[in-house]
């Protein structure tokens, strides 16, 4: 310790207590340190090692190098020509699509009287209760392929079908309805962050900004709604990101198998799991979490940016 370090302890009593008390400090954050290390830095650190090998479950990890990862960019047509464009389209779709709806809705319920406020955002948040076989499970009655799907009587009844229509094994359809499904289920806990950071907004600054010249609803948003709550907002994208990638298993949930049909509904994630429990291709499958892990990480750096502190 430097001499003027020791002066500085001698002169404040407290800083000498806390420095003191410091190795118990860290006693507090330790079974966190070791739950996240075990969660996520070891499986992280697996997941890369495995990338570079041939694993089969059975044998031992044999390396491979980059095997793998040219596989995936020059041998998987599956991946370049169907996984990708899903994944592409699934993801701004549902990401931004679902983090602006869920901001609007949290913006809008906040205008409204208390009672109903409450009723309304229970309605809302609901869905996302469900888990993603619940909600297969419900919504592949509503698109069943034959007379008894919700749907397909629907169109019949009004006469705007024929005969029914198979959407959850249609090419057309399938994706569509992923996104669909996946929308109305994510007002999850991001939404409701963003509901108690637009309440919580102090109403002095809307008063102040009217006198500054604000002239509606939208100038008040803009200008002072969404500055005041950015740390709301940036929790919101972040579990608008995981959600969205975590949800993508609804594909194989409504359509029930793993390929999609005809790869239609065919994610990521899906590609991830049919190489590593359907084919037992460990080594491949982790190749490709990593590139996901990549592509989760491009997407959280890009929601700090925008909503992070220029500390972060």
């Amino acid at each position: 310790m430097s001499n003027t370090a020791s002066i500085l302890l001698k002169k404040n009593p407290r800083s000498r207590t806390l420095k003191e008390h410091q190795p118990i400090a860290y006693l507090f954050v330790l079974p966190y340190i070791i739950m996240f290390s075990i969660f996520i830095i070891i499986p992280v650190v697996a997941a890369v090692y495995l990338s570079f090998t041939y694993f089969d479950t059975v044998r031992f990890p044999e390396w491979i190098g980059f095997e793998n990862y040219i596989m995936i960019l020059t041998n998987d047509d599956v991946f370049m020509q169907n996984v990708i464009p899903n994944t592409l389209t699934y993801a701004i779709i549902v990401g931004p699509g679902g983090y602006i709806l869920s901001f609007l809705l949290a913006w809008m319920l906040a205008q409204l009287p208390s009672k109903l406020r409450t009723i309304l955002a229970l309605i809302i948040y609901s869905p996302s209760l469900t888990s993603g076989v619940t909600m297969g499970v419900v919504w592949k009655v509503f698109f069943a392929g034959d007379n008894t799907g919700y749907l397909n009587s629907f169109l019949i009844n009004l006469g705007l079908a024929v005969e029914p229509i198979v959407w959850l094994q249609s090419q057309d359809y399938l994706l569509t309805i992923m996104i669909v499904v996946t929308l109305w289920s994510s007002m999850g806990v991001g939404f409701l962050a963003m509901l108690a950071g637009i309440l919580n907004v102090n109403t002095e600054l809307y008063e102040a900004g009217y006198i500054d010249g604000i002239k509606n609803k939208f100038q008040e948003m803009i200008y002072i709604t969404i500055p005041t709550i950015k740390p709301q907002m940036l929790f919101g994208a972040v579990m608008a990101i995981v959600g969205t990638f975590a949800s993508s298993g609804i594909g194989v949930a409504l359509s029930g198998s793993n390929p999609t049909p005809q790869y239609a509904g065919q994610l990521i994630v899906n590609h991830i799991e049919f190489f590593g429990f359907n084919k037992y291709e460990m080594g491949y499958a982790a190749a490709l979490s990593v590139i996901l892990l990549l592509v989760v990480y491009m997407f959280s750096r890009v929601a700090f940016s925008l909503f992070g502190s220029k500390n972060e």
